[in-house]
Order: C-alpha cells, then structure tokens, then sequence
C-alpha cells in the first residue's frame, strides 16, 4: 500500500469511538480481502505491504508478520510526526490487518483467480479499506509517513520518494514473479492510488474524531 496520508478537516461530525471501531474494522478487512486476492494470484502491490507480500512468497514468514514487522519503525516516526491519536489507530489497524490475514483463510478462500482481476479487484477493495481509515484519524503506516518528513526537513517532494520507494519494491518482485506479474501488481497499486486521489480530498469529506 502506497497512499498513507491523513488529512483532518477544521469542522464537521464529530465520529464517537464506535464509529471509529466500526471504520478500523472495516478498513482492515476490506485491505485484509484484497491482499488475499492480491495473494491467490501470486501478485504484489506498492508499500510495505507489497514488500510483505514478496517475503511470504520467498519464505515461511506469513504476510501478517511480515507487515507487522516491517511497519515497527514507522510507529515511532508516526509518533514524532503525528499525535497520539494516529499512533495508536495506525497499530490497532495494522494488528487488525496481520491478524485479518494470517486467519482469513479460515472462513474464505480464492481459487482460480485471473491475475489481471485480482490487479484491479485487490487494488480497488484495499483503496476502498484505506479510504475508511483515513476518514477515521488512522493510517496503515508505511514509507508514506518517512515521505512526509523528509519533504518537511529537507524539502524532498514526498510524492517523488514514495514514488521512487514503490518502483524499487515493484522492481525487486522481478527476482521472485514474471515480468507480466510485476507489471499487474504495478496496475494494482495504480488502482489503489487512483481510489485515494479521487475521493480523499479537502472538502469531500467532513468528519473528524473525537
């Protein structure tokens, strides 16, 4: 995953905390579906969790842990950056995504998918689930948040360093998928970045926290 930035809106309804479970829940599970699908037809996506995705692919390590555990250093940045609110919603859903993964298999499976299916449904349904959790104060961490301070510190165009991070990880599927599987994945992350951009902008949306 790719797009990870949260912007707030000055006014508008205030979400109660079971808004917030509702949309952390929600968010991680349609992520959580996609990444499946994404997975059944042996493609990848942008973000750590397409870096997720490769380690699973490549070892015994499960999607799940892999994307916990490459997220850690991303919580202490978001807490620099960010406030407590964000740090806490941004490792509740990233649990909630590993754990939704690592167990999912258990109440649903994906056989015979079509790559280029599983590009856009998987892209589509996990911009769909980051849209919810933007919407709620909460991120799925990620490169996104490290964009965003470079550019504030050292005046680097977070778009271009997200952009740069996503093509290495792209390029890196090579040692693992065919060249027409990273290509797919790239499509996957382009139509998950494309959901954000279209729907996550100032003024769409009012609603903020408690």
């Amino acid at each position: 995953m790719t797009a990870t930035t949260v912007d707030l809106p000055a006014q508008g309804h205030r979400h109660t905390w079971i808004e917030d479970l509702q949309a952390l829940f929600t968010g991680a599970l349609a992520v959580a579906i996609g990444v499946k699908i994404l997975a059944s037809a042996g493609i990848m996506t942008g973000g750590m969790a397409g870096l997720a995705l490769l380690i699973s692919y490549a070892t015994p390590v499960s999607f799940g842990v892999a994307f916990f555990t490459l997220n850690a250093p991303f919580y202490l940045l978001a807490l620099f950056r960010r406030d407590w609110r964000i740090c806490v919603n941004t490792l509740v859903a990233v649990a909630l995504l590993s754990w939704m993964t690592n167990h999912l298999g258990d109440y649903i499976t994906f056989s015979d998918v079509n790559p280029a299916f599983a590009a856009v449904a998987g892209g589509l349904l996990s911009g769909l689930g980051m849209l919810a959790l933007f919407r709620h104060h909460t991120t799925l961490g990620g490169v996104g948040i490290l964009a965003q301070m470079l550019q504030e510190r050292f005046g680097l165009r977070a778009g271009y360093v997200q952009l740069s991070v996503d093509a290495v990880i792209l390029t890196s599927g090579l040692l693992l998928l065919s060249p027409t599987k990273v290509a797919l994945s790239a499509l996957g992350a382009l139509v998950l970045n494309l959901v954000i951009a279209l729907n996550h902008r100032p003024g769409r949306y009012l609603g903020r926290s408690r």
